[in-house]
């Protein structure tokens, strides 16, 4: 794929395989997330009130799921990403990104430091192949650190404040204010730890957006004892209004001392029919009584039991293998109104809207 006219996007969006999402409304200023469908890979494009653009991971290599997020990127009227954030070295969260750079220019890929060899410790490894595209790209490169800010251009004159940060990278921790280390999280020790994660996943960079009142964590594919370091003894993210299911929703991730510590209002999960949307995670969101709806990408085949009402879910039917092609790829949409006090989550497909009231 190597422009936006492809015979291969052409032919995508006149079948009505992609659904994009409406142009984001800058004359109401609204910070607009969208949750692209990559089937289980990470791809969730932030589009601020300046009109900057910010694409946290780029799904897997190959047309499909860069298609889909150059259609969404079109569609939210973007020429360029401002913005790429990496979470981590795994290919379902960098792979699509050579390909979507060469419709859609990056400006500036924020990554930890790119691992010498296979990430997960591999002798035998595809990695050094798989690489080798992501370092290709075009664009201005900067290194992801807890602390460090990403530098967005606020609003204009009386706009709340707009900030996203990185909390985590490489098992490290942003360090708590003088409020945060005076209290205990009470959840400390409540919740027995697993087998020790060798993966990249366990370092994982992590995010908090916020816009006036309005907070949203993005964990990447953190697991299980990390999500716990996170939030305890002291409670770092803090309370949110929106938590991105960390690992697509697999219960190796998804701590319930995490997601109880967090207190979200809406959950989002970015899973695909056969990959994450697990009883273990689902069992997670229920235990956080501060939880008001579960919104997901896919309907789960790994635990259908524990699917949500058909309006909150964006792409019903289990396609695998060359079927997940003809995937829909609905998107789910979330708006923070301009003063940052509540915000809609959407998917337009269906018409669903509820709009929330933000904590803050």
């Amino acid at each position: 794929m190597k422009t936006t006219s492809s015979p291969v996007l052409a032919a995508l969006l006149a079948a009505g395989l992609l659904t994009a999402p409406a142009r984001a409304d800058q004359k109401t200023k609204t910070l607009d997330l969208y949750w692209i469908d990559s089937e289980g890979g990470g791809s969730t494009l932030i589009v601020t009130p300046a009109g900057e653009s910010v694409l946290v991971d780029t799904g897997n290599p190959g047309w499909r799921d860069p298609a889909r997020i150059v259609a969404a990127a079109k569609a939210a009227g973007l020429t360029k990403i401002d913005h790429v954030l990496l979470t981590h070295f795994h290919i379902d969260h960098f792979g699509g990104g050579a390909e979507v750079a060469q419709s859609v220019p990056f400006g500036t890929i924020h990554q930890r430091t790119i691992p010498a060899g296979d990430p997960d410790g591999r002798a035998q490894s595809s990695f050094p192949m798989q690489i080798k595209g992501w370092k290709d790209i075009a664009a201005s490169r900067a290194t992801l650190a807890p602390g460090v800010a990403i530098p967005l251009r606020q609003g204009g004159a009386g706009a709340p404040k707009l900030e996203l940060m990185c909390l985590a990278a490489d098992q490290k921790f942003i360090e708590p204010t003088a409020a945060q280390a005076k209290v205990k999280n009470p959840l400390t020790g409540s919740v027995p730890a697993k087998a020790v994660d060798s993966s990249d996943n366990a370092n994982s960079a992590v995010f908090l957006l916020s816009f006036g009142g309005f907070r949203f964590f993005d964990g990447g594919d953190l697991t299980w004892n990390l999500e716990e370091k996170l939030v305890t003894p002291v409670n770092l993210p803090g309370v949110v209004d929106v938590y991105q299911t960390n690992h697509h929703g697999l219960a190796q991730s998804n701590n319930p001392a995490l997601v109880q510590s967090l207190e979200p209002t809406v959950v989002i999960m970015n899973n695909g029919p056969q990959k994450g949307g697990e009883a273990g995670s689902f069992a997670a969101i229920r235990s956080a009584k501060s939880v008001q709806a579960t919104y997901q990408l896919h309907e789960s085949f790994k635990s259908p039991a524990d699917n949500g009402p058909k309006e909150m879910i964006a792409n019903d039917g289990n396609r695998v293998g060359a079927e997940a092609a003809k995937c829909p790829a609905n998107v789910i949409k979330l708006s923070v109104a301009p003063d940052g006090k509540s915000y809609t989550v959407s998917i337009p497909s269906n018409g669903h809207a509820k709009t929330y009231q933000t904590k803050g």
